[in-house]
């Protein structure tokens, strides 16, 4: 969002991005299920309720995910299916997302296009060093999570076997979920809290059309970076807001938050591309590098190479 990679000619790739953020969202929750604790179990029981929101078929969806009138063993069954059938679906789209990066070539900083070999570098072994060093730092702090705290980040509450007959007292999502369940809650409507719960998704896949600015790069854009950081901001607030009780304060924090970040994208985003003065973009990449990277006393540019 920073950089703009969602702009032409890239909104294939950017799509199949929100494509496999959905699926990611899809397999953790079918998979947080599995265990069946309390906290797996009223998930299950709040998340599928949503659909019966939807006019006319929502029941019947309802009643078809968890293969009965209530969750039971049937829900079980079909959510570990699930669980195990969707990585094979998330492989699939990163295929066709990897393939997608390879017609329309790697988004840079500068938000402008290469046009010659001075403008990239070989994808051996700058890119390479670079991807490699931090999926091992990924790998180290994954590690100690999985060996040392496996149980940091969940509720006490799944420990306990699911008991369909005691309601836990504070039921929440797992962190990652929190922000789009504060804007569920922060509605009082329940169609409309759905739907704005799945608008805040998927409006993520028509940016490429939102953002009526030409220029790419947020390092040339000064109000869009504050508008940008402002929806970070938000989007944390609300992952906070997620956490705490549907009460007094918290639903109005939630709401402010809601409205901005909605509002960022139907009405910042458009709006910004037809009032923003944007600063001066480079002709190329290596002008950027050169105006803004080189110490006193100068280097020569960046070696020719073929871009990854």
């Amino acid at each position: 969002m920073y950089y703009g990679s969602y702009k032409d000619p890239r909104e294939v790739l950017w799509i199949l991005g929100v494509i496999l953020f959905l699926l990611m969202i899809a397999t953790g929750f079918v998979g947080y299920v599995l265990p069946w604790g309390q906290m797996s179990f009223w998930a299950a029981t709040v998340i599928t309720n949503l659909f019966s929101a939807i006019p006319v078929i929502g029941s019947s969806i309802v009643t078809w995910l968890w293969g009965g009138f209530a969750v039971g063993d049937p829900t079980l069954n079909r959510f570990y299916a699930l669980h195990y059938l969707l990585p094979f679906v998330i492989a699939g789209v990163v295929v066709l997302h990897i393939w997608a990066l390879h017609v329309v070539g790697q988004n840079n900083p500068t938000g402008v296009e290469p046009k010659t070999d001075k403008d990239v570098v070989a994808f051996t072994p700058y890119a390479t060093i670079k991807d490699g060093f931090l999926i091992g730092v990924f790998c180290i702090v994954l590690a100690w999570f999985v060996f040392y705290i496996p149980n940091y980040l969940l509720s006490p509450d799944n420990f306990d076997r699911a008991n369909p007959e005691q309601t836990p007292t504070h039921i929440v999502p797992e962190w990652y979920y929190l922000p789009f369940y504060a804007i569920l809650r922060g509605i009082p409507d329940k169609l409309l809290g759905v739907t704005a719960l799945a608008a805040s998704i998927i409006v993520l896949a028509f940016m490429p059309w939102l953002d009526t600015s030409r220029v790419r790069s947020a390092n040339y854009r000064p109000l869009y970076r504050q508008f940008l950081f402002i929806f970070f901001g938000a989007v944390i607030g609300l992952g906070y807001l997620g956490a705490r009780e549907p009460t007094g304060g918290y639903v109005i924090a939630a709401r402010i938050l809601t409205t901005y970040y909605f509002a960022f994208f139907f009405v910042i985003l458009p709006l910004l591309g037809l009032f923003e003065k944007t600063k001066p973009v480079p002709n190329s990449i290596s002008e950027s590098v050169l105006r803004h990277g080189v110490p006193a006393g100068g280097s020569a540019p960046p070696p020719p190479g073929t871009q990854g």
